[in-house]
């Protein structure tokens, strides 16, 4: 494995990240740390990702500042999340700027419908990407597999709220891991 030289290097590296997606940046961090930098492995960054979803907060700004402070400690937490977060806002504040002209013309609106639907894409496409580190999960790739069909069709179908979902599934989930792995 390989590892950031400078927190220059992480900051760069999690500024490039956070302006290659846009609503998608979890299917973009996977290519660029896992595959790409190398700073981790796919059990690595899906044992992160995983974590990362419990804490409070966007999972990518979690995940990077867990990221930077595994290897620079709190400085590396603060420079990677000024990565993710810098560039990005300032070209959301000049987006925000100019909606208010252009949220009236149907090619803007159709634009940011199309963008929604990149990034539900880009998201599955990383789910797929990820199902080999399943293997090693104590739930192992069965039940995994189940529990993510499982919450489509709560929340997709059924229109459970999120947080109802995430107690269930995620509750049965550490239980059946804890167990497995007692």
């Amino acid at each position: 494995m390989n590892r950031p030289e400078s927190l220059t290097q992480l900051f760069v590296a999690f500024s490039r990240l956070a302006l290659q997606g846009f609503g998608g940046v979890l299917a973009v961090a996977q290519r660029e740390l896992v595959e790409r930098l190398q700073w981790m492995s796919k059990e690595e960054f899906v044992e992160t990702l995983a974590i990362a979803q419990v804490l409070p907060g966007p999972n990518v700004v979690n995940l990077s500042m867990m990221i930077g402070d595994r290897f620079f400690g709190l400085r590396g937490a603060i420079a990677a999340l000024a990565g993710m977060l810098v560039a990005p806002a300032i070209i959301v504040l000049a987006l925000a700027a100019a909606y208010g002209e252009l949220a009236r013309h149907p090619v803007a609106v159709d634009a940011l419908r199309g963008m929604g639907a990149v990034s539900a894409g880009l998201i599955l496409a990383t789910g797929i990407k990820l199902l080999p580190a399943l293997k090693k999960s104590p739930l192992g790739r069965p039940l995994a597999l189940a529990m993510s069909l499982l919450a489509f069709v709560l929340i997709a179908l059924l229109r459970w709220p999120l947080v109802y979902v995430l107690a269930l599934l995620g509750g049965c989930g550490m239980a059946v891991a804890w167990w497995k792995l007692k």
